[in-house]
């Protein structure tokens, strides 16, 4: 049971329509209008197949990803280095704490304003995760 919808806020329908999020009890739903028959998505089954999508994607550009990470941070010793490939070890155990806490409200503005968002249908089907600077396969 997920607490916080981590993608608050970036989940549209297939009518690029915003997707709302609400609380019954302490579970988090994305909220899907179909014609005025409100869907409600538990948020975890979503937001662990757009998480996975995430890792997947970090971990096939591993080597980028840690360079981009050293360079941001204007360091290239070895220490930080396996810090952070440790890091990226744990996205796993990492995916959970979002699934709790969701992602800070200044955060989910950010990935906003960059491009960042998830097309669900009716059902919660991830259709599309649309994530900023990456290339589709077909091009």
């Amino acid at each position: 049971m997920a607490r916080a919808a981590v993608f608050e806020g970036l989940v549209v329908n297939e009518a690029d329509d915003a997707v709302a999020v609400k609380h019954i009890g302490q579970e988090a739903y994305y909220v899907v209008d179909d014609d005025g028959f409100l869907r409600h998505i538990p948020s975890e089954e979503v937001d662990r197949e757009v998480l996975g999508v995430l890792q997947e994607s970090v971990l096939a550009n591993r080597e980028a990803v840690v360079g981009g990470i050293l360079e941001y941070l204007g360091q290239s010793d070895l220490f930080t280095k396996a810090a952070i490939e440790a890091s990226l070890g744990k996205m796993g155990e990492q995916m959970q704490q979002l699934l709790d806490n969701g992602l800070p409200e200044d955060a989910r503005q950010w990935l906003g304003l960059m491009g960042f968002r998830v097309v669900i249908d009716l059902h919660g089907d991830v259709l599309a995760v649309e994530m900023p600077g990456t290339i589709d396969e077909g091009e």
